[in-house]
């Protein structure tokens, strides 16, 4: 059903994507007074919200605020996924941000001099026809498949979010980056029997946050985390995993397991860049964008935060070094100085490990 009071309304500037640097462009162009409408096809921070219970951001809280708007902690240490979320519906709350949440943007046609907009919520579809469109969508949609036997059986998830219904189970962790770490380390401190299975002999550093790494090393040399290095699973069944080494030079092991956490990792969906016309290029498939602009190949067309990265194997862009893009996006689209102070805040400008 389209609903008729939303039928055609135009804009300046439509921001498609609520999290952090999405939020923060609302609040730049919300204080230069120019009309623009707000999507996000879930809650604002979605991706934020699935984060581990508890689970630290890497970056200082001085890093991942937004518009200007200081973000403090109870005991001055680094903010928590709950405690950033809170953070965000304050800054939400201050300017008044009107964000149409639970709106997907569903297509995006270029119409004349604009682009017309097709949204669906729970009420039906609406038309929006805006001149300038900023994708600001993130990179995170889904989780990257195994494609292996069994990874849709109901004890496999690609998602932790705590640690508790581990305790005494056995559980197999797939994944040597930072997420994957973390999980097996605070799965093994309740009481959780862990098992580690990574494509790699040794965890990267630079993919795993530095205070992790000694605790994981200890812990596997203490063998109260069994370790399997240079394997990959192979065939997930109901009680016990299949791995095998990643040169396929041996037959593979089984393993038991009553759950089993795939955080290999996450793929971005470029489905509206690719609606929009814009070149996606790469393995990442990174959209093509005017680094002084964030205008895309499609002029009219921008693209903000990490979906400027496209698919991250090795992390680049996060918050911290997003936020540039606001003040690009600003100038470029109002010809008018961001209104508050908006640079890549990384300590030496150099692209540091996401949270």
């Amino acid at each position: 059903m389209l609903l008729h009071g939303d039928v055609n309304t135009e804009v300046r500037v439509a921001i498609v994507g609520a999290g952090p640097i999405g939020l923060e462009l609302a609040v730049a162009l919300k204080r230069l007074n120019e009309p623009y409408l707000h999507f996000d096809a879930r809650q604002i921070g979605h991706t934020v919200s699935w984060y581990p219970r508890q689970v630290q951001f890497f970056s200082s809280t001085d890093r991942i605020a937004i518009a200007g708007v200081p973000l403090q902690t109870p005991d001055q240490s680094k903010a928590t996924g709950e405690q950033y979320l809170a953070y965000l519906r304050s800054v939400c709350r201050m300017y008044d941000l009107r964000v149409r949440t639970y709106e997907r943007v569903e297509d995006i046609q270029k119409s004349d001099s604009a682009f017309v907009l097709t949204t669906r919520c729970q009420s039906g579809t609406r038309q929006v026809t805006a001149a300038n469109v900023v994708l600001a969508v993130g990179d995170m949609h889904r989780p990257r498949m195994l494609n292996i036997p069994g990874e849709d059986l109901p004890h496999v998830s690609h998602y932790f979010d705590e640690p508790h219904r581990y305790f005494r189970k056995r559980l197999m962790i797939v994944g040597g980056r930072n997420s994957a770490v973390e999980a097996a380390i605070r799965c093994e401190r309740i009481g959780a029997d862990v098992a580690i299975s990574y494509r790699k002999q040794t965890f990267d550093s630079k993919a795993v946050k530095y205070w992790l790494t000694p605790e994981i090393e200890m812990l596997i040399k203490m063998g109260r985390i069994a370790y399997h290095p240079q394997t990959l699973p192979v065939e997930i069944k109901p009680h016990a995993v299949a791995i095998q080494a990643v040169n396929g030079d041996r037959a593979s092991t089984t393993l038991e397991a009553d759950f089993v956490l795939i955080l290999t990792g996450y793929e971005m969906d470029t489905t509206l860049f690719e609606m929009a016309g814009v070149t996606l290029k790469g393995e990442n498939r990174a959209p093509t964008f005017d680094p002084a602009t964030m205008q895309t190949n499609v002029p009219g067309i921008y693209v903000a935060g990490t979906a400027a990265a496209g698919t991250q194997n090795r992390f680049r862009l996060f918050i911290e070094n997003c936020h540039a893009h606001v003040g690009k996006i600003v100038k470029a689209i109002t010809n008018n100085d961001c209104p508050f102070t908006a640079r890549d805040v990384t300590t030496s400008g150099k692209y540091t490990l996401e949270t």
